[in-house]
């Protein structure tokens, strides 16, 4: 039988940077105290009305923008219901008729060895982008068997990215995830922190035979870090392709995953497809942007989005950036990747080749083996590596100088990451790790080691 192929397609909730919720003037804070940010709107008292937030719509086209799509000028909002404690509208309100973006492209970059040494650049397609509420957060306290609700998150901007089914394993989800990170970061249109949520992924999964319909997909819902989307798509595929081959069948429903076990786990089946009863919303008119031709002559500027204006001011995008380090500094592809992924790295490398005579070349093979070996051995940041970029120029300097050993950087390297505040040159002098220049310095020390072992240096004279 020809073998199996994988299908795999993505939701991304990512949560806008913005101070203020998407229809309400609630301030947006991590781990504030419970409902203490919830405004009558967000408590859906009756009477209350949305406003819609600006700089939400501004991220979503900013994000739209960056990723290739077309932004629709008109676009509208609609209600999907379902009925849910931390839910207290009965109602979400999303863009599910004409979202804000449609249409775009994503490009990302993954090795195909284990050496890092072949990078292949792939594509998924972006079908669209829209504006929604967040729900609130259902605390369970199974202690007193009672559950909690949080509205605190109630109502704060969501920008949803879908993704079209052009993946086929967990790797190149989390390449593409990873990527679309970094642009959001990059944009500063969300902070797309996974572990506060900021961030979530479902994952659409199938497999089917070649040539033949796209098999029954499942559901991975809200998973909230790189490293276990990588695991529970991969997890899943290997899963569905078992059963199959069991004679078994693969049921439409929605898994967890379990970072625990290891495994995706059911949570509920979508036989019964749920019934969302969408409509239009009746509290908010059509969004309305404007492009440099579009825009009307008496309009007041700060009454309106205008895409050109946005589009002007985008920052250089990853993949740019990615270029010019690599033309730059002549360092390979695949360690612009590495310089990029890892946060605040790409800054530590330039600040340390504006104070070092060294090739970058050569410095970036002392960060990336060295300092980033030992960064990910304490799982450390970048921002808190006990070795400064001023610190790792100040030895590197020393090396180039001729003044100590590659080997003896190596161990100055392993005392500045104590950090006990010495410089690399008081660590030289003190452990008296120099190289010697002097060649009458040098005679002086050998004639010395000869006089002092006259009767080894006969026995290797005669034998």
């Amino acid at each position: 039988l020809a073998p199996w192929v994988p299908v795999v397609g993505l939701e991304i909730h990512a949560q806008i940077s913005s101070n203020s919720k998407l229809f309400s003037g609630s301030q947006v804070q991590f781990a504030a105290p419970p409902n203490s940010l919830v405004s009558f709107f967000d408590a859906s008292l009756p009477g209350t009305l949305p406003v819609l937030n600006r700089r939400c719509v501004e991220a979503a086209v900013m994000t739209g923008l960056a990723l290739n799509c077309s932004i629709n000028k008109k676009s509208l909002f609609d209600r999907k219901h379902y009925f849910y404690a931390d839910l207290p509208a009965g109602y979400q309100i999303t863009q599910q008729r004409v979202p804000i973006a449609v249409n775009g492209s994503l490009s990302y970059s993954l090795c195909i060895d284990s050496k890092m040494s072949q990078m292949v650049t792939k594509t998924v397609r972006i079908k669209q982008i829209q504006l929604e509420q967040d729900s609130g957060k259902s605390l369970h306290d199974d202690t007193r068997s009672q559950t909690l609700v949080d509205l605190n998150r109630a109502g704060v901007g969501l920008m949803e990215v879908v993704m079209e089914p052009d993946m086929c394993c967990g790797e190149e989800a989390a390449a593409a995830v990873r990527e679309l990170q970094l642009i959001l970061q990059t944009l500063g249109s969300s902070q797309a922190v996974m572990a506060e949520g900021q961030l979530r992924v479902d994952a659409n999964v199938s497999v089917h035979h070649p040539g033949e319909p796209y098999g029954v997909r499942t559901e991975v819902k809200n998973i909230n870090s790189i490293r276990f989307l990588a695991k529970a798509i991969d997890y899943e595929i290997q899963r569905q392709i078992e059963e199959l081959e069991n004679g078994g069948t693969i049921l439409n429903e929605t898994r967890a995953f379990d970072s625990k076990l290891g495994c995706t786990v059911p949570m509920r089946d979508k036989e019964g497809k749920q019934d969302y009863r969408f409509m239009p919303e009746p509290n908010l008119p059509p969004l309305i942007l404007y492009d440099a031709k579009s825009l009307p002559a008496n309009m007041n500027h700060q009454q309106v989005i205008n895409i050109d204006w946005i589009h002007e001011r985008l920052p250089d995008l990853p993949s740019v950036k990615r270029k010019k380090l690599v033309e730059q500094y002549g360092i390979l592809p695949e360690h612009s990747f590495t310089l990029l992924n890892e946060d605040g790295l790409a800054e530590f490398f330039e600040n340390v080749l504006k104070r070092t005579q060294m090739k970058p070349k050569r410095v970036i093979g002392w960060i990336l083996n060295d300092l980033l070996s030992y960064l990910k051995q304490h799982s450390l940041p970048v921002k808190d590596s006990p070795v400064s970029s001023f610190l790792l120029a100040d030895l590197l300097n020393l090396l180039e100088k001729k003044e100590i050993s590659s080997t003896a950087a190596k161990q100055v390297l392993a005392e500045l990451w104590k950090g006990e505040g010495k410089t690399p040159l008081e660590i030289v002098k003190e452990q008296k790790l120099e190289l010697l220049q002097d060649q009458k310095e040098l005679e002086q020390i050998c004639q010395a080691v000869i006089d002092g072992q006259e009767n080894e240096v006969i026995m290797m004279v005669l034998g």
